[in-house]
This record gives C-alpha cells, sequence and structure tokens, in this order.
C-alpha cells in the first residue's frame, strides 16, 4: 500500500475539520463578543444613562419636552442588528421630562410624570453608543416582537 491511495480521503476529511475549526472559532468569537458588551454596560451603566439622555434630548423628540432624566433598570436584552450584524441593547428606562417654556404642552399636568420605554443602544468598536433612539411605552422584549424584521434575539449567558 503507498501513500497515494490516502490522499482521496485526507483532502475532503481535511476540509471538512478546517471548515468546522473555523465555523466553531467563529461561534466562540461572537460569545466572547457578546460577554465583553454585557461587562461593558455594567461597568460603564452611569455613564451609559448620561449618553443616552443627551443623545435623546438632542434629537428633538418629543416636540415641547425637555428631557430631565433617564434612569436605566435591571434587564439588558442583547439583540444583533440583522443589517450590520453588530451587537445592540434594549434597555428598560424610565424618563422624565419637563414641558418647555411656551410650548404645547406647557399647562398639560401629563407632560411631567415619568414615561416607561426602552432605549436602544448600540456595540460599535468595543464601546457602547447612543443615537438618540428611544421606543415609549414598550418593554425590551415588546420591542424586540415589534421589531423583529431589524434584531436578532441573543441567548443569555448560562449560569
Amino acid at each position: 500500500m503507498n501513500g497515494f491511495e490516502i490522499w482521496p480521503f485526507l483532502v475532503p476529511v481535511g476540509g471538512f475539520v478546517l471548515l468546522f475549526g473555523t465555523w466553531w472559532m467563529y461561534r466562540l468569537g461572537r460569545e466572547v463578543q457578546a460577554e465583553r458588551a454585557r461587562e461593558s454596560f455594567r461597568l460603564q451603566r452611569e455613564r451609559l444613562e448620561g449618553l443616552v439622555l443627551k443623545a435623546a434630548a438632542a434629537t428633538g423628540k418629543p416636540r415641547g419636552l425637555r428631557w430631565v432624566s433617564c434612569k436605566f433598570h435591571d434587564g439588558l436584552m442583547l439583540v444583533r442588528d440583522k443589517a450590520t450584524r453588530r451587537l445592540a441593547g434594549l434597555i428598560p428606562v424610565t424618563i422624565t421630562f419637563d414641558p418647555e417654556p411656551g410650548s404645547d404642552m406647557e399647562g398639560v399636568p401629563a407632560a411631567k410624570e415619568p414615561r416607561l420605554a426602552t432605549a436602544v443602544l448600540h456595540f460599535r468598536h468595543g464601546e457602547w453608543v447612543s443615537d438618540g433612539q428611544t421606543l415609549f411605552n414598550v418593554a425590551p422584549s415588546e420591542a424586540l416582537q415589534l421589531h423583529a424584521r431589524e434584531f436578532d434575539p441573543i441567548s443569555s449567558p448560562s449560569a
């Protein structure tokens, strides 16, 4: 038996092993990135509250109201943006507003009531950023259902 008879079997097996190894490393890298994003969120939570407040206030929405505070609650939901394949976070928040002087909302008592919403953060180049996207009157799980065309859920780390 000479060594040339083994090659027809070794090439496909080697290709399969290489393909499987590449797939496994890709999956491992995504899991590491998700855990890194969770840890980064835990460490920067207060800074991120301010970042979301500043970015959301800059959007000018809702009209006639000034953003006063944005308080994060527990329950970061990691998702993957289907268009960019980057991580995003859906965070339950409570937002308070003050009516702007001279606006239509100035005499409305409900304008000062806290509102529940979901803030959307994006994990880009190893850090969380916000473009001010806030989904009012929905919890993160509802936001995921409403925006199923945009986001894929990421499973939580196993305990």
